[in-house]
């Protein structure tokens, strides 16, 4: 039976209401860093199990809770999710070296704002998939997130979602 991940980064401690309908039947909900405070994830954990890895912006308290790195294996697919993690060809310092090290089926990443999806062909046609930003912080014009099913180890009806225009509710 397929599982329903709803994929966010970037919150900068705002999570839109519109959240809470599109990730309302997920299984999990994958948060790639930058939450900002730690009552976006309270809110995140209302609706389904949270994976989170912090980023740039984050206090001690969610650094404490949540790893830089998140490695793992969730229905037959290999992930694995860092905030600051680059764009094929150029990722950021180190990661590039890891992924070749273990390459996983699906890289994660936040922290551009930028929503974009696309096989890595120097990398076994690894899925980069950055979910954009969901939260009212930064230039982005669109908050974005992204929900996709995992069904033995393949993703499919993976969905872009626009919640709205950055400011707006």
């Amino acid at each position: 039976m397929s599982k329903k991940i709803g994929l966010i980064s970037d919150t900068h401690s705002h999570l839109d209401p519109k959240v809470f309908n599109y990730f309302e039947h997920c299984d999990e909900i994958w948060h790639a860093g930058d939450v900002g405070e730690y009552h976006v994830i309270e809110q995140l954990e209302s609706i389904a199990p949270v994976r989170c890895v912090y980023g740039n912006i984050d206090d001690p308290e969610i650094r404490n809770r949540y790893p830089e790195i998140e490695e793992f294996e969730y229905e037959g697919l290999t992930v694995f999710m860092i905030h600051i993690g680059g764009k094929p060809p150029k990722y950021a310092k180190g990661v590039l070296s890891k992924l070749k090290t273990n390459t996983p089926k699906l890289f994660i990443c936040g922290h551009s704002h930028i929503l974009k999806i696309m096989p890595d062909q120097n990398l076994n046609n690894m899925l980069y998939l950055n979910p954009g930003a969901a939260g009212n912080q930064g230039f982005h014009k669109v908050k974005t997130i992204v929900r996709f099913e995992i069904d033995q180890g393949t993703m499919r009806n993976l969905e872009v979602i626009e919640l709205g225009l950055r400011g707006k509710a």
